[in-house]
């Protein structure tokens, strides 16, 4: 399978339909960065009448995972990969579409590069920022993640 956002959003709706039916879609990847938005609808609302906090997590979660899983593939190594830890800080009312950017691409070639030479797992922090229509940021999110050779 190619690496790519329509690949991606077809592997969330098979592996990740809490994501996919929340309106959550990979629109750009590539080494160093990915894009991802998701759109404030009843669906995927709160009672204050803007985007569950939830919904906003698994769309920043991805713009980093689906970059962790692409320099997995890009390794041809057999390595798994998991969230450690994560933090965050909601700053506006996530309303219209908003759009999550992690461009952090590079901190994951060290990481997986030290797993492999090693055998021992690596930890590293990734960071989605995540800004409404009118650019102003709504969120920001931290992802530990961790990867090991399997």
């Amino acid at each position: 399978m190619r690496f790519s956002a329509f690949n991606i959003n077809v592997f969330l709706f098979f592996k990740l339909p809490s994501a996919f039916w929340c309106g959550v879609r990979v629109k750009s990847i590539n080494n160093k960065e990915c894009v991802v938005t998701v759109k404030h609808r009843w669906f995927n609302q709160n009672p204050f009448n803007s985007m569950y906090f939830a919904v906003q997590a698994m769309a920043a979660e991805l713009t980093t995972g689906a970059l962790v899983m692409g320099k997995i593939k890009e390794s041809g190594k057999n390595i798994s990969m998991l969230v450690a830890n994560n933090n965050g800080n909601y700053t506006k009312k996530a309303r219209g579409r908003i759009t999550y950017i992690c461009r952090d691409g590079s901190l994951i070639d060290q990481a997986i590069k030290k797993t492999i030479e090693t055998g021992e797992g690596q930890t590293f922090w990734m960071k989605s920022i995540g800004t409404d229509e009118k650019g102003d940021q709504v969120a920001e999110l931290n992802f530990e993640w961790s990867v090991r050779l399997k």
